[in-house]
């Protein structure tokens, strides 16, 4: 059974997603492969030279958006936007170019959904910009799974704008995701969600582990961009809505959504931004204060990440294309798409929603109204509980309710926006007031 026409009217998909939806092995593959062809894709490696090097790749990455493009009948805008960047790692800078492809939403086209990887590579020097870099996991997985959600939901109509974006710099600094970042605030994007993919195609790890049937999903609780002294932070740990910012939000909407969906990965909502001690492009929207999650394989080979390829003692080092497990990464693809599906087509969260209800026993919801939403859906659980287990619909034009004998010390709130087909928006935490 095709796991991505299950999914429950909760999250409703349009008629379009038939299993032609279903991401292609074959296809990711042969990305894989032709990333992998180009050498190296170093950031400091040639701009200009027509078969080796960055350029090459994101010139070809860039024909590749464009053919899906007219494939759709011109569903895509496909873009390049370039600054100039300099650092440790750059110490003589270099220019950062993002390829990206813009399909503009039907409803609302400024709620915006991204699904982003980053394009180039590295060995273990990051400064070698001439030796071959293959980065077939690290991370033409991601690029892969990018260049195929294009091909497939850009055969769809949504009510939001989905960007698709292969990012440069990663390795150097993350830049290109601050590149993606800075355009998204010039052009005003509500950015409804970042879905960061990096390192999402191995299943064999360090020590012979395997798995094969989960994924990682890394989210922040609060939010980087709640400074320790700003109102919001204290409003959130007043609240107890440590777990509840708008990226761990998110985390918990993708293992929802897996989890009504026969054959999909098992999410491991891990609570921290990244893995111990390291980081990714969804940073910099996390530094904006956007929801922003990373996708990332849960058994990894650390043999094949920032390797020369080479032998040593028979142990094989370099991330080459014989360490991607392709029915993986198309069930990795698979979940991102209907992520980016299902928030594409809903609503807007709520901007706000508080909680009342002190010394009583009962608790009342507020929350500021969503354009365009045919409903609302509070949520609650215990406040010793992890996700949400209750929930009540309320009608259109509904900003409050109360909720009888729900204790409000005993329990944890939240409200989402609903589409007129059950499509269901992040949660927005119901807090109170900043304790002063």
């Amino acid at each position: 059974m095709n796991f991505l026409l299950a999914l429950p009217l909760l999250l409703a998909q349009p008629a379009a997603a038939q299993p032609s939806s279903r991401p292609s092995e074959a296809e990711l593959r042969a990305s894989v492969q032709r990333l992998v062809g180009f050498g190296t894709r170093h950031t400091l490696s040639s701009a200009t030279h027509p078969t080796r090097g960055i350029g090459a790749a994101r010139r070809w990455a860039k024909s590749r958006f464009e053919a899906y493009g007219r494939a759709c009948g011109g569903c895509l805008a496909v873009e390049t936007d370039a600054r100039r960047f300099e650092g440790p790692r750059a110490p003589n800078g270099v220019m950062v170019e993002n390829v990206f492809a813009v399909q503009r939403g039907t409803g609302d086209p400024n709620r915006v959904v991204i699904v982003q990887a980053h394009i180039d590579s590295r060995v273990t020097d990051v400064m070698d910009f001439a030796s071959d870099a293959p980065g077939a996991n690290d991370d033409g997985s991601g690029s892969a799974l990018v260049l195929e959600a294009a091909r497939l939901l850009s055969r769809e109509k949504h009510a939001g704008t989905i960007v698709y974006a292969l990012l440069s710099g990663e390795e150097q600094g993350l830049w290109g995701g601050r590149l993606l970042a800075d355009l998204a605030k010039v052009r005003g994007w509500k950015v409804a969600a970042v879905l960061n993919n990096d390192i999402v195609g191995n299943t064999r790890g360090q020590g012979g582990d395997v798995a094969s049937g989960t994924v990682r999903v890394f989210s922040e609780g609060i939010r980087l961009a709640e400074l320790p002294d700003d109102p919001a932070e204290r409003a959130r740990r007043g609240s107890g809505g440590e777990d509840d910012g708008p990226s761990r939000a998110l985390a918990k909407y993708v293992d929802r959504l897996a989890r009504g969906i026969p054959g999909a990965l098992e999410v491991l909502a891990i609570r921290r931004p990244d893995r111990f001690g390291r980081g990714g492009d969804q940073t910099p929207f996390l530094e904006d204060g956007h929801p922003a999650v990373r996708f990332s394989e849960t058994a990894e080979n650390y043999d094949r990440q920032h390797q020369n390829v080479r032998t040593e003692d028979g142990r094989r080092f370099g991330d080459t294309l014989d360490g991607i497990d392709f029915p993986y990464l198309a069930r990795v693809t698979a979940l991102n798409m209907a992520t980016a599906r299902a928030l594409a087509d809903a609503p807007g969260a709520p901007e706000r929603a508080e909680i009342s209800g002190a010394v009583s026993a009962d608790t009342t919801l507020t929350w500021a109204a969503v354009p365009g939403a045919a409903g609302y859906r509070v949520r609650w659980r215990r406040a010793d509980a992890a996700d949400w287990s209750e929930q009540r619909d309320v009608g259109v034009g509904a900003t409050s309710v109360t909720l009888p004998n729900v204790n409000i010390d005993n329990n944890l709130f939240g409200v989402a926006a609903l589409g007129t087909r059950g499509e269901e928006s992040l949660v927005t935490f119901a807090g109170g007031p900043v304790r002063r």
